[in-house]
């Protein structure tokens, strides 16, 4: 459900029951770093629980990435496009994160089963996730992970992103980050080449996603960050959206277009007007 990271070994994880004041009741996604499930407290209520996973426990550094993932998620409350955050900690030895609990699928898997919450409420969809990053940047934060395995949608279609293990604190200049984590199909340029990046790495990699959501393809494709970075630089295959997807509103493939510019200057410098842009193309 929430698209994390996986990689399973002993000791054994935890399995469903007591533990501590909250009661775990199913296992609904497993990643490399943590396991999210459906848990339950004293008053029935139900919350998604993050645990890292014990074989973990003694790697200092991913213990420091779950904690900054925790304590920018609640440094980014309350925005209806956001995962909702309680709290976060320890229990029993183990590190974990209360979140809000929201049943449905991440946009890769609505994308891949072609899934009607999906395909028609695409252009809601598009505007949400766009609502969402504005947020988070205008809380003083860069996301640099965004990708629809990043982007919960409910039956009902409603957005919310998740997952902020990777963001940074959003500099008043570009930042050069001392490692690259992240997922290449989504960077922009100037990240892949290890560049120094700001808020403008998050509106590449929103482009990308949209682009992705609306044609059934990725803009440049490749199998590794030189054949990505390639295609980017030379567009020689490049498509433009509406050559893919007629029906996509002229405006919209134009914002799409100014959000993936190999230039950051060249692309929106801030959500806002992005979803300014959105809002008029989509009449929304």
């Amino acid at each position: 459900m929430f698209g994390l990271f996986g990689k399973s070994s002993s000791p054994e994880r935890i399995g469903p029951g007591p533990f501590g004041r909250f009661v775990l009741q199913e296992l609904v996604a497993s990643g490399g770093m943590a396991d999210i499930w459906l848990a339950t407290d004293s008053h029935n209520r139900a919350h998604a629980m993050r645990l890292m996973l014990p074989e973990f426990a003694e790697d200092r550094a991913a213990r420091k990435r779950f904690e900054h993932g925790c304590e920018v998620l609640a440094s980014v409350q309350s925005h209806p496009n956001v995962i909702g955050y309680f709290e976060h900690g320890k229990i029993e030895g183990q590190m974990f994160c209360l979140m809000e609990y929201v049943e449905g699928a991440n946009l890769k898997e609505l994308f891949a089963r072609h899934d009607p919450v999906m395909t028609e409420n695409v252009a809601q969809i598009i505007l949400d996730m766009a609502e969402g990053l504005e947020h988070i940047h205008e809380s003083g934060f860069i996301h640099l992970d965004f990708k629809p395995e990043n982007v919960l949608v409910s039956r009902n279609a409603s957005v919310r992103v998740v997952d902020f293990d990777l963001a940074q604190p959003l500099a008043e200049a570009p930042i050069k980050l001392t490692k690259n984590p992240g997922t290449p199909a989504y960077m922009p340029p100037e990240q892949l080449r290890g560049d120094p990046i700001d808020q403008r790495a998050d509106v590449f990699a929103f482009g990308v996603a949209a682009y992705e959501l609306l044609t059934n393809a990725k803009p440049f494709p490749g199998d590794d960050v030189n054949e990505i970075l390639q295609g980017q630089l030379d567009r020689a295959q490049f498509l433009t959206p509406r050559q893919l997807n007629p029906d996509i509103p002229v405006g919209l493939e134009r914002a799409i277009l100014k959000c993936i510019e190999n230039d950051p200057n060249k692309r929106y410098p801030f959500m806002s007007v992005l979803v300014r842009d959105l809002k008029a193309a989509l009449y929304l």
